[in-house]
């Protein structure tokens, strides 16, 4: 039952121990998506206690979750982690300075892995999304003024979904990516790509 793997990442142990059940369930660990992440409202959004918060989620569970799935793939010389950055591991926005530090720290976290666990034929690599309608983006989505903003920046017109993700994972998951690690996927309806 999938409800059963849901676990607070910040809780080491907590991850330790579902990591070992999963490994004694099924022998190997091929894959890992860093998924999880929060972002935080605040009008004080310089808070301290925002910035651990975030971090604990959005970089350190990553970190700490991936040098544990490491050294399981490492046995077995094959695997592939995938993590999800954002648009603002690439560019300044106003407005939540914690949660554009965790975004680009696991950009970085991606490529030092990379360099680290390639001889050991683990790949990591990186996909960052634009602007894909979660709950997490509703408060952007339906303020009026941010919409525009938003929608103006984007090639394709649309928000993403999260389908669109699906995709670049798969790919990155499987054999037909075997010879890219250290890299940044972007599934952003041509945010970045767009000047004028």
């Amino acid at each position: 039952k999938f409800d059963d793997y849901i676990i607070d990442l910040t809780k080491q142990k907590l991850v330790d121990r579902r990591v070992n059940e999963i490994k004694h369930k099924y022998g190997l660990i091929d894959v890992l998506i860093n998924n999880a992440g929060v972002t935080i409202n605040s009008k004080n959004f310089y808070d301290e206690k925002i910035l651990k918060k975030t971090l604990s989620v959005n970089l350190i569970a990553a970190y700490n979750l991936s040098n544990k799935v490491c050294n399981i793939m490492s046995k077995r010389k094959k695997g592939s982690i995938i993590n999800i950055t954002s648009l603002a591991a690439e560019r300044g926005f106003i407005g939540n300075p914690a949660y554009q530090v965790s975004k680009a720290g696991l950009k970085q976290l991606t490529k030092a892995l990379a360099c680290d666990w390639g001889q050991k034929n683990i790949r990591i690599n990186n996909v960052c999304p634009g602007y894909i309608k979660t709950p997490m983006t509703m408060r952007s989505f339906k303020n009026p003024k941010l919409k525009k903003n938003r929608d103006e920046r984007m090639i394709l017109n649309r928000w993403g979904k999260p389908r669109d993700l699906v995709g670049p994972c798969i790919f990155l998951a499987s054999d037909s990516s075997s010879y890219i690690t250290g890299s940044d996927i972007f599934v952003d309806g041509g945010w970045l790509a767009k000047g004028l």
